[in-house]
């Protein structure tokens, strides 16, 4: 699917039928980086991979994912970021204005309202950013959004 990499995969096959999978995301890493890693720079996610692979709970992994995540939530509010030692790290740029939260009230008045013409969209979605009719575009390339019977709808 358009849009889905690696670690959503991961995440959507271990969540929906509680099948062992090795996916890091932001918590995962944070746990793995400040247990196993604690003062290296600029670690790359090869090496933490053998390591979740290893630890993996091959009978619940649902579960023992649902606990990573909590676990990462509560170091998040203990120690100085971890993930700042990824070589994967960004700082994720501020959400307000952002293309993200266009493509996101996109989203939401499709799901409030179903689909409709474009320029509805727009009227619903980003009336006054001039952005707004640029990100529908996009997410209709990218197969997130569909065209039907001169309707915008998700796809």
């Amino acid at each position: 699917m358009p849009g889905i990499g690696l670690a959503t995969a991961g995440a959507i096959y271990v969540y929906s039928l509680n099948k062992p999978a090795v996916f890091i995301e932001t918590n995962i890493r944070r746990i793995f980086l400040h247990h196993f890693f604690p003062r290296s720079p600029k670690v790359h996610d090869k090496k933490l991979l053998p390591l979740i692979e290893a630890a993996v709970d091959q009978k619940k992994p649902r579960e023992w994912y649902y606990a990573l995540m909590d676990y990462g939530t509560l170091l998040a509010a203990q120690v100085k970021n971890p993930n700042q030692r990824s070589s994967h790290y960004a700082k994720q740029s501020q959400f307000k204005g952002s293309n993200r939260e266009i493509r996101g009230a996109i989203l939401k008045a499709l799901v409030r309202e179903g689909g409709m013409p474009k320029g509805g969209l727009i009227a619903k979605s980003g009336p006054n950013d001039p952005r707004t009719e640029a990100n529908i575009e996009k997410m209709l390339k990218e197969g997130f959004l569909k065209h039907e019977r001169g309707l915008i709808m998700l796809a």
